[in-house]
């Protein structure tokens, strides 16, 4: 649907240059933004370039098994039946932690890995499993203590005061977590009763 939408907004918006006598503004517009946005890609991608090596420092040390023990009553309420799997207990562990020190890429790769191994203790292969849905809740409503992302938007943007966002963060991730999970555990009794 957006590669439809977009070249409608970009024809129009010509269109509407061309109509107005504004085509010098939209060149200089062009040319301004493709430098913007090739210093956003680079600030972007320098920002998640850090955070994955530290993630994959963390994978390759003892302090991913500390703070998977110390997420483990957490993951063991959150998802039933794996605390005997290891490494679906690791994926889940580093997926949490990406998302709350707010790095969405470095959570995807995480989270699909997570999902693999959650995949193969599901017993209908075409259905998603509990866990899995769960896994998708906390993903899509994640907590974010440290918001990478944002912050290095509004830095290279030039807010004056990017950490000015960060309580508003803290709030919205919060309830946005506690009412995704409990509707997902609700809607998964609910659904077992039917069964």
């Amino acid at each position: 649907m957006l590669n439809i939408l977009w070249p409608i907004f970009i024809i129009i918006s010509i269109i509407y240059a061309v109509i107005s006598g504004n085509i010098e503004n939209l060149n200089n517009s062009i040319f301004v933004e493709t430098e913007n946005v090739v210093k956003f890609s680079l600030t972007l991608l320098g920002m998640t370039c850090l955070w994955s090596g530290i993630m994959e420092v963390a994978l390759n040390t003892k302090i991913i098994d500390y703070l998977s023990k110390m997420l483990k009553p957490i993951i063991n309420f959150l998802f039933k039946d794996i605390e005997t799997d290891s490494e679906c207990n690791k994926n889940i562990t580093m997926n949490i932690i990406a998302n709350i020190l707010g790095l969405g890429n470095a959570a995807t790769p995480l989270g699909l890995k997570a999902m693999n191994v959650l995949q193969k203790h599901n017993k209908e292969k075409d259905t998603l499993s509990d866990n899995m849905i769960m896994l998708i809740v906390l993903n899509t409503a994640s907590l974010q203590i440290i918001p990478t992302t944002v912050l290095a938007i509004r830095n290279s943007l030039g807010s004056n005061e990017p950490t000015k966002i960060i309580f508003p963060i803290w709030l919205a991730t919060i309830c946005a977590l506690i009412v995704g999970i409990l509707v997902t555990k609700i809607l998964i009794k609910c659904d077992r009763r039917k069964l």
